[in-house]
């Protein structure tokens, strides 16, 4: 987040946390589900460990629930952190609810510039106003991620739109727009329309 919004930002997001209901999802009122095992909630704890490790603050959540409805030991209050970008933790990904606020300052392309400078890249998004910023975020020089969103979250789920990554995401598309190629035998086709024999590499025999 930039340095001007950070401290606005975040207070909304703990007070956005500070609502989250947690519990079974099969009760629709509910938030936030249990993580998939236990190993995946030793990942969770070990990543708020590393946190704290590395310098970090863990600003909300990052706790173990129990008692009734969480004996499944797979329940977590999801987690805020403020983290600098070059913590390690912070290049891996934990596939939990530990979400890392990051500030920098000056133009978007700082910005950019973190979000790139990591192995993954399957989504991401930006939130501004600016044309020039959300035009920036979508070009060559811009986000590196095989999906780039503007104003929207990073769920990747746009019917019609075809998902994957790149870099250690990925590298194909599949869904979307990509779906029909499932269906198909594709076939790389050259048709010479002249009269005369082309050769390779514009090779002539004289014969």
């Amino acid at each position: 987040m930039h340095e001007s919004i950070y401290d606005k930002v975040k207070e909304s997001l703990l007070k956005a946390y500070a609502t989250l209901k947690i519990g079974t999802s099969l009760d629709t009122s509910n938030h936030v589900g249990p993580l998939i095992d236990k190993a995946a909630v030793e990942d969770f704890t070990n990543a708020i460990k590393k946190v704290k490790e590395e310098g970090g603050k863990i600003i909300f959540g990052g706790e173990v629930l129990e008692g009734g409805g969480y004996e499944s030991g797979c329940y977590v209050k999801p987690a805020i952190a403020e983290v600098e970008n070059h913590y390690q933790i912070v290049q891996e990904e934990t596939f939990a609810p530990l979400l890392y606020l990051i500030k920098y300052s000056g133009e978007v392309s700082n910005a950019i510039e973190l979000q790139n400078n990591v192995v993954q890249g399957l989504s991401s998004a930006i939130f501004t106003n600016d044309v020039r910023e959300s035009e920036e975020f979508l070009s060559a020089w811009g986000s590196d991620c095989g999906i780039a969103n503007v104003n929207i979250g990073t769920s990747g789920a746009e019917i019609g739109g075809a998902f994957g990554g790149e870099k250690e995401t990925g590298g194909g598309r599949e869904s979307g727009s990509d779906s029909w190629k499932a269906y198909m035998r594709r076939q790389t086709n050259t048709i010479n329309f002249g009269k005369e024999l082309p050769l390779a590499q514009g090779i002539k025999f004289d014969i």
